[in-house]
């Protein structure tokens, strides 16, 4: 077995995050075979509490709650993976660009970095969010558009102790372009961080695009996404709890397996843990 692996399976921790991991993805790939169309209304059935026939309950709109759950699971993973996708790809381009070339590029790049740092996280998110239209889609891009300088800034302080290293002079020497050393040599060597770091995102870009969907600015209704739905079924908590408590305990579950996943990576990965 290889080692770093079996670091990886000595953290108990980082254990249980995989484990989680694993079922949810399980349940966002094969769990809508098994559940009921999350649309599918029944008035009659209203608020019903868990049972046989509805696992989870229903709503106040008598569509059942475990089906919505387990196809919210699957928007909800493709959200937070769409979204680290983004903000890691435009964050390494200007972090190794930043890093790589110096003097008036690097200035110029970490001002436009330092503008998105001045602004609330969140608040920034929902004035784009707002200004882009309220949908899935659109939450994808404000999240990403703001999580995107935690990559620039990790790659650059990557990049700016690697790039007098003797591998990158010796590069020069042979004659490799700064392109290639960019992209053959600087760029690999700085990417551990980043997998880290997106390990972590994945989680808060969830949280993120939940917490737009319950104040109106990501998924709209009747979408099946766990923070729209908690905001759709909030005032029904005194009646019938179980319709918001499932798709919170479902943000819970998932942020929690991103943060321990996270946590057993960087310490198989950063050398200075080893």
């Amino acid at each position: 077995m290889p080692k770093l692996v079996r670091r990886f399976l000595r953290n108990p921790g980082a254990v249980v995050g995989l484990v989680l991991l694993l079922a949810l993805a399980f349940l966002a790939l094969f769990g809508p075979l098994f559940a009921q169309d999350p649309l599918e209304q029944n008035l009659l059935q209203r608020l019903k509490p868990p049972s046989p026939e509805h696992p989870l309950g229903t709503d106040q709109l008598g569509r059942d709650v475990w089906s919505r759950v387990v196809h919210g699971a699957r928007i909800s993973l493709a959200v937070g993976f769409g979204v680290v996708f983004l903000a890691s790809f435009l964050g390494t381009a200007v972090g190794l660009l930043a890093g790589g070339l110096g003097g008036a590029w690097d200035n110029l790049l970490m001002r436009l970095t330092d503008v998105f740092f001045a602004f609330p996280s969140l608040i920034l998110a929902m004035a784009i969010a707002a200004a882009l239209g309220p949908n899935l889609t659109n939450t994808v891009l404000a999240v990403a558009l703001v999580t995107w300088p935690v990559y620039a800034r990790l790659v650059r302080a990557q990049v700016l102790a690697l790039r007098e290293r003797e591998f990158v002079e010796a590069a020069r020497a042979l004659g490799a372009g700064q392109g290639r050393i960019l992209l053959r040599h600087l760029l690999p060597n700085a990417l551990t961080p980043v997998l880290v770091q997106a390990s972590y995102e994945v989680g808060a870009a969830i949280l993120t695009a939940a917490g737009l969907s319950f104040i109106g600015f990501g998924a709209q209704p009747p979408t099946p996404e766990w923070g729209a739905m908690v905001a759709e079924t909030r005032n029904y908590m005194a009646e019938a709890p179980w319709a918001a408590t499932a798709p919170a305990v479902g943000i819970l579950l998932t942020v929690l397996a991103f943060n321990l996943l996270g946590d057993g990576l960087r310490d198989v990965l950063d050398p200075r843990g080893r």
